[in-house]
């Protein structure tokens, strides 16, 4: 098996990242209709259709998605995504994100 950077390997699109599990993931609130919510990074811990359980030094934060845009870290890379992007059940969103 080759490198993920040899030739017949791409990397992930936001869309593609859009379907994956995100519960593990660091994740940090880059903009809010709610200034409450700005600025929460940690890890993600949990998720429902309607919010993201985001741990803060210790403490768990339940973030609205639809309201929040997101920067999620997985290894070197980033991916910011608007929470109404991911609105979904996460068992339903890989068939729903296109």
């Amino acid at each position: 098996m080759g490198s993920p950077w040899s030739e017949g390997y791409r990397a992930m699109s936001v869309d593609d990242f859009r379907r994956r599990e995100l519960i593990g993931l660091g994740v940090e609130v880059l903009e809010s209709t709610c200034d409450l919510y700005l600025g929460i990074k940690g890890k993600v811990v949990d998720e429902s259709r309607n919010m993201l359980t985001i741990e803060q030094n210790g403490a768990e934060k339940k973030v609205p998605k639809d309201c929040c845009k997101f920067r999620f870290e997985e290894g070197s890379r980033t991916y910011v995504v608007s929470g109404k992007d991911i609105k979904f059940r996460p068992e339903d969103r890989i068939k729903k994100v296109r």
